[in-house]
């Protein structure tokens, strides 16, 4: 009697999984991926080309031995800061890449002394440290 009652239960899932499968529409199983790997292998090149960019932008404010002597001055490690850059979230990057092309084009149009300058840069540094402390 067990036997029968086993069957007849295994017999039912069964035709419970048919209905299932065949309740399907077969192009809904064969459906591609909604994004092509091509594409995502790209958006991934372009990001990683994005942020090597925009840290070569904010790697710049630094690289005048004015600009380290004035983050020394500050009693901060120049080294430290430009490791620093390199652990900023893509997004904290971005933002510091498109303030510091900013500044410099306000430097260049004369908006900036060179001592201002070397004031924001010790700022710019000084942020830096502090998100990536945090």
């Amino acid at each position: 009697m067990m036997g029968f009652r086993l069957r007849r239960s295994f017999g039912a899932v069964v035709c419970v999984l048919l209905a299932a499968l065949l309740a399907v529409p077969p192009g809904l199983l064969a459906q591609q991926h909604v994004v092509r790997p091509a594409d995502i292998h790209k958006e991934l090149v372009n990001a990683t080309e994005k942020r090597k960019q925009d840290r070569e932008k904010v790697l710049q404010l630094f690289s005048s031995d004015e600009a380290q002597n004035a983050v020394q001055a500050a009693g901060m490690d120049p080294g430290e800061v430009r490791s620093a850059v390199a652990l900023l979230s893509d997004a904290e990057l971005a933002a510091l890449a498109a303030r510091s092309d900013k500044l410099r084009e306000d430097f260049a149009a004369g908006a900036f002394s060179n001592r201002e300058l070397l004031i924001i840069i010790v700022v710019v540094a000084v942020i830096i440290l502090i998100l990536v402390a945090v």
